[in-house]
């Protein structure tokens, strides 16, 4: 037998506890076969010596919107804005004239998109609509708000959804806000983005697997192997109904640079009417042919079924048992948030689908949405039994004490994503309060009560880079130099390198064959230049390489020692 590649002299952290550490690492066919002693004797084509570089296993986003952020690298970025006369200059630089993108369809070209926008960079404030549409005309805009739960809009796109009326009806699950004369100020909450985004919908699948492909370059430049895609093919996160029709052509094309697994949104089961025994006569329940979590491949498969409960914290509209706090000139008097549907429907619905076979990742933030969540998918696992796939709780960003053992017995994985701890961390407090903060984006306690904990970004809700996510586990540091939460949520550096690894891989279903390196596992690994284990700053680590299945995506390795 002869290696594809052979890594040596390398600091190999592998996350498996029975071989915790190794200096030497051998591929051959897309696996890892064997670490130090076991590759005695064998020869390789490849003998690739890393200098006592740190090899981990490649990291794994396990809540991202890929697409999304794909199509964001070429819109407008107002993220860096600081103060709406930065953002209105930034705005007005890309004037009323209609677009140019030669891949946007007919209606997308005319389009002001933008990206990255968040109050908290404006101390507070929301653009107004009336020097909103000084700046762009009839030119209908749609400002992307970072935590995806809102967005800006000016008066062409209302006019063009027909939503400017004051006498318009909120859709259900949903806000255009207005001011006290019942005008829109510009701003639509959850649901409500989608009266704006049906004018744009659907991007072609050209449009999507180019911002695939942009999307998991940036992946592979910062050690990101395998991600999961929170929400595909409908519903206001979706960007198409034949998104995965587009991710399998980038998985085809060579274009897709990390290994995919999508969530459907639930939105888009639908009825099947196969054999009474097979559980489709309880609604909405599969994608057509019956296809369920699990299929696919290795490289690009299904995940759970996604399904949105509540809003969030940075909106104030996530599911909360006490209303939010008011701070500053918001009065949040009677403000508990609110769910995306009523909660006998999302039950229904979630039971459909998992009486169909497909594992659920349901979207709870506050923690009375964490409640209903629990309940459901408790009673679903109970009446259905368990899926191969484990059902998952997506941010979990608000949990009360007596919950955490409750996700522990349901067995329920969750995805508390550190990153909103420096831009939004300020923010949060303030809407929670000192008694109800220590609840915030446990970690610690979540791993102590033996909760299944996944790394992950919600990028490009924030920042997607791992090094600074588990920078942000260890320290949680706002951008005010606070300590988010309780600090005794911190995670230890080899924690919160189990949370992209191995953590990452339970929740997602692929422990088999991904989140340590061991033999016969995928030769999935991210090369940096120092121990996350060691660094006094994990977050000022290089990214040397990333390798998916043997395979560089990402390489800066030409002043090493690279011989056959």
């Amino acid at each position: 037998m002869k290696l594809e590649l052979l890594l040596r002299n390398a600091d190999i952290i592998t996350m498996d506890p029975d071989r915790p550490s190794a200096r030497t690492l051998g591929i051959w066919n897309g696996l890892v076969v064997g670490l130090d002693e076991d590759l005695d004797g064998l020869a390789a084509a490849e003998i690739l010596d890393l200098g006592g570089a740190t090899v981990t296993p490649g990291f794994i986003d396990a809540h991202c919107h890929t697409t999304w952020f794909g199509l964001g690298l070429a819109e407008l970025d107002v993220s860096k804005a600081r103060g709406l006369e930065e953002l209105y200059g930034l705005l007005e630089a890309a004037g009323p004239a209609s677009g140019t993108d030669p891949d946007a369809g007919v209606k997308a070209a005319s389009w002001l998109m933008a990206t990255g926008f968040s109050q908290q960079r404006h101390g507070g404030e929301f653009p107004d609509i009336r020097e909103l549409d000084r700046i762009t005309g009839e030119r209908p805009l749609f400002m992307r708000h970072n935590s995806g739960h809102m967005a800006v809009v000016n008066t062409a796109a209302l006019r063009l959804a027909g939503a400017e009326s004051p006498s318009y009806a909120d859709p259900d699950g949903g806000v255009i806000v207005r001011d006290s004369a019942g005008r829109p100020t510009g701003l639509v909450q959850e649901t409500a983005q989608a009266l704006i985004q049906q004018l744009i919908l659907p991007y072609s699948i050209n449009q999507i697997e180019a911002a695939l492909e942009r999307a998991t370059r940036h992946y592979a430049s910062e050690g990101i192997t395998s991600f999961t895609e929170a929400g595909v093919g409908g519903g206001w996160i979706g960007h198409s109904p034949v998104e995965l029709a587009a991710y399998q052509r980038a998985a085809a094309n060579g274009k897709l640079h990390a290994r995919a697994q999508v969530m459907p949104v639930l939105d888009v089961l639908h009825r099947l009417d196969g054999h009474g025994d097979d559980g489709s006569g309880h609604g909405p329940a599969g994608l057509d042919l019956g296809m369920t979590s699990g299929f696919g491949d290795e490289y690009l498969s299904l995940g759970p079924a996604k399904v949105f409960l509540d809003g969030s914290l940075l909106g104030e509209t996530a599911a909360v048992s006490r209303e939010f706090c008011s701070h500053g000139q918001k009065d949040n008097s009677g403000n508990r948030g609110y769910f995306q549907a009523e909660p006998a429907l999302l039950r229904e619905r979630i039971e459909a689908a998992y009486a169909a076979g497909w594992s659920i990742a349901a979207h709870a933030i506050g923690d009375r949405a964490v409640d209903l969540a629990i309940d459901i998918l408790a009673d679903c696992d109970a009446t259905y039994g368990p899926r191969t796939m484990p059902n998952r709780i997506e941010h979990a960003s608000m949990t009360r004490p007596e919950q955490l053992g409750r996700l522990a017995a349901a067995g329920i994985a969750v995805t508390p994503q550190s990153s909103f701890f420096h831009d939004g961390g300020d923010g949060m407090a303030a809407s929670l309060g000192p008694e109800r903060l220590p609840w915030a984006y446990r970690a610690s306690s979540f791993l102590s009560a033996g909760v299944t904990l996944a790394g992950s970004s919600d990028r490009p809700v924030a920042d997607g880079n791992v090094l600074r996510g588990m920078q942000a586990f260890v320290d949680r540091k706002t951008s005010s130099g606070a300590v988010f939460g309780n600090p005794s949520e911190r995670l230890t550096p080899y924690e919160a390198l189990a949370a992209y690894t191995t953590g990452a891989a339970a929740a997602t279903g692929t422990s088999a064959v991904k989140g340590s390196l061991a033999p016969g596992k995928l030769a999935d690994f991210t090369v940096l230049s120092g121990s996350p284990l060691r660094a006094d700053r994990i977050a000022e680590l290089d990214v040397l390489a990333t390798v998916v299945g043997g395979r560089f995506t990402h390489n800066t390795l030409t002043a090493l020692q690279h011989s056959s």
